[in-house]
């Protein structure tokens, strides 16, 4: 049984979500550029490189998405997508590269005062309300030490370190990539 941590007075109710919608959410939800940012003259970045969500997904997982037909939800429980995309294939060249990626957070696990350790980054709010759920590839496992609070879970956060390829099944969700994060800031453009 999966547990949301969204009131069910916020919740929102679809009735059909088309693919191409499910694709412009995962490149527009929270805005990003994935140019290598300027090195300074000593060579260390200034800036870290920004990880956009599309380059998490293979080339042929995106193409199923684009190419799905609409899906139309009834009753109570969520349309799925189809068994190909929820694979979780990775993208090899992504292991290892490190920088910042923004997303929403849903919390696995925190501390009494609420302080956020370990979660997931999804690319957009409500990952864990709104249907279909991201495909494994959309989704990052993430643990950080230090902790964070966060306002809202619809409040963005900037997520920075070292993407790995490492799959993690939960009952809230599968990853198909992990991070232990140096940084977690609040989300600015």
């Amino acid at each position: 049984m999966k547990r949301c941590l969204v009131p069910h007075s916020l919740r929102v109710p679809f009735r059909a979500l088309s693919p191409a919608f499910l694709v412009f959410l995962l490149s527009v939800s929270v805005p990003v550029h994935s140019e290598l940012q300027s090195e300074s003259p000593s060579g260390s970045r200034s800036e870290p490189r920004d990880i956009d969500w599309l380059e998490l997904m293979p080339a042929e997982d995106l193409a199923l998405l684009e190419n799905m037909p609409e899906l139309v939800h009834e009753g109570d429980g969520p349309p799925l997508l189809p068994d190909e995309i929820m694979t979780g294939r990775v993208v090899p060249e992504m292991g290892n590269v490190e920088g910042r990626i923004p997303g929403f957070v849903v919390p696995l696990k925190t501390t009494k005062d609420m302080r956020i350790l370990e979660f997931f980054l999804v690319p957009y709010y409500g990952a864990c309300i709104h249907v279909p759920p991201p495909p494994p590839n959309q989704i990052i496992h993430i643990k950080y030490k230090k902790g964070f609070t966060l306002e809202a879970l619809y409040d963005p956060v900037w997520v920075e370190g070292t993407l790995a390829i490492d799959r993690t099944e939960t009952e809230f969700g599968t990853s198909s990539y992990s991070m232990s994060a140096d940084a977690v800031k609040p989300y600015e453009q």
